[in-house]
């Protein structure tokens, strides 16, 4: 006879080993506990920050993190709704000058803004300056892009990479739920390692499906580059500082420390890697999925795409 385990609704957020079901909202909701943990077992003492402002697709991530405050609070997760966006986001931006003088109760505080497209260009000035200030060493700020393409629920189509990009603000696009928890670890890495602020594009394809996840936290591994020397000062925010200084840190250092991150954990990967291919397909994010369906649906696999001359990447 199979023993059968209890089941509670909690287990998506609680549970360290195996399979859980969620949304990508509970995800996002579960990511900055992982985080917690995962600095625990470094040896590293930090908290949470998330504030922003609601809006389709991220519409119901406030109420998730409101409806799980208790367990906020046993990971030291602080939980703030912004009056706007740009103000949430001059919150997250101080909250990386919590250690600066030594005197911060943690050892550094990783934080969530989010916002949906209206959202990020409002908040365009905040953005800008908080990413060329930097982030701190333990700590790292992970920005949701709440995007609408199609405007079922807003004002504008909104595609906020071009944002990002004039920010220099580097962006993952997770292609569906097990993906944002993964892209969040791994922003939150990259985030400290370059000092930057890295965006996480959220879509209502991702954000409000369904799936089983693995949800093993030292599932993720992340190695640090070995063709990228850091200055001896680091990438991150510092006191006293120049604007001409964070200026030339980020063109000629952080920009360059995105790269050789990306490269070491092959973040852009080849998929299929054809050795006579003659056309090359290249897709991210959700639709990425779409792709490889109607791959499916042509009857075209990896085995079979070699005879086609085919690359996916």
């Amino acid at each position: 006879m199979v023993e059968k385990s209890i089941v509670d609704l909690t287990d998506k957020y609680t549970l360290k080993r195996g399979f859980a079901f969620m949304t990508g909202i509970q995800a996002l909701v579960r990511l900055p506990m992982v985080q917690r943990l995962l600095d625990m077992k470094s040896g590293i003492n930090t908290a949470g920050y998330i504030s922003g402002y609601r809006g389709s697709p991220l519409g119901a991530y406030d109420q998730q993190l409101n409806l799980n405050q208790k367990l906020l609070d046993d990971h030291h997760i602080k939980f703030q709704p912004g009056v706007n966006e740009d103000l949430a986001a001059t919150a997250l931006w101080g909250t990386q000058q919590s250690e600066l003088r030594g005197e911060g109760q943690y050892d550094g505080i990783f934080g969530i803004w989010y916002g949906k497209g209206p959202g990020v260009d409002r908040s365009g000035d905040v953005l800008r300056h908080a990413n060329f200030a930097g982030t701190s060493k333990n700590g790292g700020v992970l920005a949701l892009m709440g995007d609408d393409h199609t405007c079922e629920s807003s004002t504008t189509c909104h595609q906020s990479e071009f944002a990002m990009v004039d920010a220099m603000i580097p962006i993952l696009n997770p292609s569906g739920v097990q993906e944002i928890i993964d892209y969040g670890i791994i922003g939150w890495s990259l985030s400290r390692y370059s000092g930057c602020w890295v965006g996480l594009k959220c879509v209502h394809d991702t954000v409000e499906s369904t799936s089983s996840i693995n949800i093993d936290i030292d599932r993720i591994k992340i190695d640090f580059p070995q063709d990228f020397e850091l200055p001896s000062d680091g990438l991150n925010i510092r006191f006293p500082d120049t604007p001409q200084d964070q200026e030339r840190r980020m063109h000629e250092k952080k920009i360059e420390a995105v790269f050789a991150f990306c490269r070491k954990n092959k973040l852009n990967k080849i998929i299929w890697n054809g050795s006579k291919a003659k056309i090359g397909i290249v897709s991210l994010g959700k639709s990425y999925l779409d792709t490889r369906l109607a791959l499916d649906e042509l009857g075209i696999n990896e085995n079979n795409a070699e005879n086609l001359n085919i690359r996916l990447y």
